[in-house]
């Protein structure tokens, strides 16, 4: 009796966040401008503040006349004496907590700040708001009165006298309200472990008996899991070890290469697929209607949003009241946890504008332009899903880069594409990925047009494990780590095809 009444008052309490989410919706600008004003009174004490006299800062033409765009580069000398203990830089609450990301061109990793504000009212709230958005749009979800298993990062935290880092959803799960961690499997001591093959038997032998009702992790990984799960249960389906299974919430890479493979799993069982749009950086945006490809930007969480149309400098940045539907941009982004307009390197289209709703498009730093033909990932993930599906093949992997021109030898595309079972006929393959590309992407089929800048892709089939083992090479597995879709160059290639032979 105690578990179906925890459902009913936990789906009920979650739903009383939906008033304030159509709030936002039919006020998206009132509610951007009013974030903007509270971020830049509550930091007005800090060195940046004193900088740019935020107290005396009104109008947002004037917040983006004084305050410059940055990157990670221009911030790395405040964020090193912040983690060294100097407080009140960029943001005024003490920061103890830097989420450990990706490195830049100058450094190994980047240590995004991350302070109290950012994990109580963008990460947390986020979380609970996905979960709000879930239980409004099904009625019937029985979602607790069963665990959710979470896959997260695979870095424990590490501590200085000063602060503390670690992966964004080790310090997340570290500081959990005890409520959240009722309904959560693995242990938080499991969930924080470093080692990621030791780790993933320990969420197996503590999950698989569980009544799990819910998944959240990013696809690849979430996919190996289940594929032990099932090894482990000697053929049984995931229906007969986790019948009360109903949704997964994913985020971290595209889910369009990865969707046939879970429908394979799962075979009859039916299970939602809820995609979420969160980084180190902050939470942005939640799939709000079932069986959507499009995310809501979530407005009232402490983030400022502005754009840069994909290909234009900084100078064209424009607030969310100025974008327009179908474009591509580069967001920039103000937070409470003191990122003041800061590139994340992200590129987003606007699907629709009442409310605002975006698809991710790709990184910035993740295309390839080596002949004009302006490849994004998106491109990329939708040629792969199609031809993948044409072919009745399944994509474990995949990245591309350009081959460059030698002499007369024209340019092309090479992909590296590891298969669960290769395709019959390969040069099917390429000729249909060839054909959607040319479909999605008129600058693509303007440089293929009678092979007269560039010729058909090549696609050499990865053996199996392979992005495994490279990423196990690169101390990169688990949580939110994934394969480069694509390079404008070919370093990343030519260690694959090395590795390859």
């Amino acid at each position: 009796m105690a578990i179906p009444l925890f459902n009913s008052i936990a789906s009920w309490f979650l739903k009383k966040r939906i008033h304030q989410i159509e709030l936002f919706i039919k006020y998206p600008n009132e509610v951007q401008q009013e974030v903007l004003q509270d971020l830049l009174g509550f930091a007005k004490k800090t060195k940046i503040g004193y900088q740019h006299d935020f107290s005396s800062i009104n109008q947002y033409a004037e917040f983006a006349r004084r305050i410059p765009i940055v990157t990670y580069e221009d911030l790395a000398e405040e964020i090193t004496a912040g983690r060294q203990g100097e407080d009140n830089i960029l943001w005024p609450t003490p920061i103890k907590w830097y989420a450990k990301s990706s490195g830049t061109t100058n450094a190994k990793s980047k240590f995004i700040p991350v302070s109290v504000q950012a994990l109580e009212d963008c990460h947390y709230k986020a979380g609970k708001d996905m979960l709000s958005l879930y239980i409004n749009n099904n009625p019937e979800a029985q979602l607790f009165t069963g665990k959710t298993l979470r896959l997260g990062g695979s870095q424990e935290l590490y501590h200085n006298e000063k602060s503390a880092f670690g992966d964004l959803s080790a310090i997340m799960t570290d500081n959990l309200p005890f409520w959240a961690e009722l309904n959560c499997t693995p242990s938080l001591k499991v969930s924080l472990m470093s080692e990621w093959e030791a780790k993933m038997q320990a969420i197996l032998e503590e999950s698989s008996q569980e009544n799990v009702t819910g998944l959240m992790g990013v696809p690849s990984w979430m996919l190996v899991l289940l594929h032990k799960l099932i090894a482990q249960n000697r053929g049984k389906s995931l229906k007969d070890i986790w019948p009360n299974i109903e949704v997964y919430f994913h985020g971290g890479v595209s889910f369009r290469p990865y969707r046939c493979q879970f429908e394979t799993l799962l075979k009859d069982h039916s299970l939602q697929f809820y995609e979420i749009y969160n980084a180190s950086e902050g939470f942005f945006a939640i799939q709000d209607r079932n069986d959507s490809d499009e995310l809501l930007l979530m407005l009232d969480y402490g983030i400022f949003y502005e754009f840069i149309p994909l290909g234009e400098d900084d100078s064209a940045i424009i607030s969310l009241a100025q974008v327009e539907l179908g474009k591509r941009y580069t967001i920039v982004i103000t937070t409470n946890g003191g990122l003041w307009r800061y590139k994340i390197g992200d590129v987003v289209k606007f699907t629709s504008l009442s409310p605002y709703r975006i698809q991710i498009a790709g990184r910035t730093k993740h295309y390839i332009n080596a002949f004009g033909e302006e490849l994004v990932v998106e491109n990329a993930d939708r040629a792969i899903e199609v031809a993948a599906q044409q072919c009745a093949v399944e994509v474990v992997d995949y990245t591309a880069a350009p081959i460059f021109m030698e002499g007369k030898q024209k340019g092309c595309h090479q992909w590296i594409i590891e298969f669960k079972s290769p395709p019959r006929e390969l040069d099917l393959f390429q000729a249909t990925l060839d054909k959607e590309l040319k479909k999605l992407n008129s600058d693509y089929e303007a440089k293929r047009y009678k092979d007269m800048t560039m010729v058909s892709p090549k696609v050499t089939v990865a053996k199996q494990g392979l992005f495994y083992r490279w990423l196990e090479q690169k101390k990169k597995l688990g949580g939110q780590h994934k394969v480069p879709r694509l390079s404008n160059d070919r370093k990343l290639m030519d260690i694959l095809l090395k590795m390859n032979t």
